[in-house]
């Protein structure tokens, strides 16, 4: 029979931890609820709760006992919410180990298109729908750009990721590209050629900027513009008045004379630059917990990189409940997928496309290098904090509390 927990138990939490973005949801949740949480999606209050919570009892856990001096430990379980600081590693490095079968001996670019901040509130407001299309404009662009014989005549792979955030947590919605330098040639009509060969881009250079952004802007414009006149954007609040056609059109018609930021740097130093990119920017979410600094008189202070000055280190402060408004505008729709592939790494025909480019490439005599990898993780072994010497082993689970129990619990500490 398992032993019971006693007050004894010595908890995981007990430790003073770092500030935590869950301890300012904590400290000062009710007074950001009692402002904003009337607008607040079914997502971001899922993510709220789920932050909040994340590994403390209300989500249950296990006990751990030493087995030299039999003290007893608690673990509290993790919520698994993809927007929670903490829960972010165990998911990148599964995703890393996948996406390693997909690497080819070739330059990688990375090209960041960015989404003017005119369109930010419709996006805000339909988030599902537009960010959609800013995949949709986007892959559309380099896969028409790349084909063109007078560029590339080629069809290339695509990584695409999305991140909705700037360094101090403003809405800054823009999608990451890990590209392959070269692809599959195609013939005018984007048909693969035959018999099928490889096509490198020129050495250093990849696409256009400028041709990239043209099209990217032309696309993505008239994207929204079919949307909004399927019905499909809603605009509501404070986008009241776009609900008229013409007040729409008077606010896409001067983004069609202003500049789309598409930026292009590499290539890469090797595959195994582009698995450590990949790993630092997959799962990452609006803000670490380690930039956070400190949290006092209603305040939170956090560092952030200015970027207009070499990337100095910077440190800002907001008001606690401003801190959580700007961190919960990067919660995505349930369900939304916000790494997506295309080209020669689209889900369909991967494995067949892949295995031509390596063929093609070994004939070109660029011969897969090997890629280094962390190794993988071995069972953690912990050290049992009272003695020092004896291993923790799970003796007995922690379940959830009934919803009775947190009612009560509620009622008994207001």
């Amino acid at each position: 029979m398992s032993k019971s927990v006693c007050p004894a138990v010595k908890s995981t939490l007990d430790a003073p931890p770092a500030l935590e973005v869950a301890d300012v949801i904590r400290t000062h949740g009710k007074a950001f609820l009692a402002q904003y949480g009337r607008s607040l999606s079914l997502a971001q209050r899922r993510a709220f709760s789920a932050l909040a919570h994340c590994r403390t009892a209300a989500l249950g856990g296990h006990v751990d006992e030493c087995d030299k001096c039999g003290a007893r430990v608690i673990s509290y379980n993790s919520c698994r919410n993809r927007h929670c600081p903490k829960c972010q590693a165990g998911r990148s490095a599964a995703w890393l180990e996948r996406e390693t079968k997909s690497l080819l001996p070739v330059d990688y670019y990375h090209v960041v298109f960015t989404l003017p901040h005119e369109l930010g509130p419709l996006a805000l407001q339909n988030p599902a729908k537009v960010y959609g299309l800013l995949f949709q404009a986007v892959a559309e662009t380099l896969r028409q750009i790349a084909a063109d014989p007078k560029h590339l005549g080629a069809e290339i792979g695509v990584v695409a990721l999305l991140h909705t955030w700037g360094q101090t947590l403003q809405h800054h919605p823009h999608i990451h590209c890990v590209v392959t330098g070269g692809g599959l040639a195609v013939d005018a009509a984007g048909r693969r050629e035959q018999p099928a060969r490889w096509l490198s881009c020129r050495p250093g250079f990849f696409l256009p900027e400028k041709g990239l952004s043209e099209l990217y802007r032309g696309k993505f414009l008239a994207l929204v513009r079919a949307a909004y006149d399927a019905g499909e954007l809603p605009c509501h609040g404070r986008l009241e008045a776009l609900a008229d056609p013409a007040a729409f059109r008077a606010l896409l018609q001067p983004l069609y004379a202003k500049g789309w930021v598409v930026d292009i740097t590499g290539p890469f130093a090797g595959p195994e630059n582009v698995l450590k990119y990949l790993a630092r920017y997959v799962h990452r979410v609006a803000i670490s917990n380690s930039r956070l600094v400190g949290m006092a008189d209603g305040q939170v202070t956090f560092t952030w990189k200015d970027y207009a000055h070499g990337g100095k280190q910077r440190k800002m402060t907001l008001p606690a409940v401003e801190f959580l408004r700007r961190f919960l505008l990067h919660v995505l729709p349930k369900g939304f997928v916000k790494v997506r592939h295309y080209g020669l790494l689209a889900n369909r025909q991967r494995e067949e496309k892949l295995a031509l480019c390596r063929c093609l490439l070994t004939l070109l005599g660029l011969v897969m290098a090997a890629v280094l990898l962390a190794p993988a993780a071995t069972p953690e072994v912990r050290i049992c904090p009272e003695c020092g010497e004896g291993h923790l082993h799970w003796v007995e689970d922690l379940p959830r509390p009934s919803a009775a129990t947190r009612v009560a619990t509620r009622r008994d500490t207001s």
